[in-house]
C-alpha cells in the first residue's frame, strides 16, 4: 500500500482529503507541511496531499512556495468542499466560549461567527490538532474550529455545525510526487 503524507493530526481536512481522494493510500500525519514534503523528497511517503488555496481565505501560506522550491511535480488536484464546525467538551453552551483555537486558514474562514460570538481566535498549528489538544486538557471557556470527523474522533461536541462564512467553501488539496499520479489510486 502506498502511503500518502499530510499536514495535521487525524481529523484533519487534509487526512479527510486523503481518504476521499487517494482511498487506497496509507496516509501518514506530519506536524508541518515541510515535512510532508520532505516524507516525499526522502522515500518515506509516494505523494503528499497538500491545501494550496481557499476560496474564502486565499492561499495557504507558504506551501506553493514549498512545493516550488522541492521539486516534486503536482500531479493532479482537487477542489473539496470545506465545512466547519464550532466544538467543545461534552456539556458546554456556546455562552461559556471564551476563545477559539484553530488554524489560521480555519478561523479566517469563520471570522462572522467568530466576532458574532465576541470570542477571542487563538491559532493553532492544525484544526484536528486543536481538537486532540481540547480533549486531553479539557476547559469549558475554549471552543475548536475543525471538522465533524475531528469532534467524533476526540469525543467533542459540536456546538454550532457550519459556522464557514461561504456555504460555498472550498479548499484546492493538490497531490505532490516524484512522479505523476491520478487521484483515486
Amino acid at each position: 500500500m502506498a502511503r500518502v503524507a499530510y499536514q495535521g493530526a487525524p481529523g484533519a481536512y487534509s487526512h479527510e482529503a486523503c481518504l476521499r481522494l487517494l482511498p487506497h493510500d496509507d496516509p501518514v500525519a506530519f506536524e508541518d507541511f515541510a515535512g510532508a514534503i520532505q516524507a516525499v523528497i526522502s522515500g518515506d511517503c509516494e505523494s503528499a496531499l497538500l491545501p494550496v488555496e481557499n476560496t474564502t481565505a486565499g492561499r495557504v501560506p507558504g506551501v506553493a512556495e514549498l512545493i516550488e522550491s522541492s521539486g516534486l511535480h503536482v500531479s493532479a488536484d482537487a477542489w473539496l468542499p470545506i465545512r466547519h464546525q464550532l466544538i467543545a467538551i461534552p456539556n458546554t453552551t456556546t455562552g461559556a466560549i471564551r476563545s477559539v483555537r484553530s488554524h489560521a486558514m480555519a478561523l479566517a474562514q469563520c471570522g462572522k461567527t467568530i466576532r458574532k460570538l465576541r470570542i477571542k481566535p487563538v491559532e493553532a498549528f492544525d484544526t484536528a490538532g486543536a481538537a486532540q489538544e481540547l480533549a486531553e486538557s479539557p476547559n469549558p471557556s475554549v471552543a475548536v474550529i475543525a471538522s465533524r470527523a475531528a469532534a467524533e474522533l476526540y469525543g467533542l461536541q459540536i456546538l454550532l455545525p457550519n459556522i464557514e462564512d461561504d456555504p460555498d467553501n472550498a479548499t484546492l488539496f493538490a497531490v505532490v510526487s516524484k512522479e505523476p499520479r491520478p487521484l483515486g489510486r
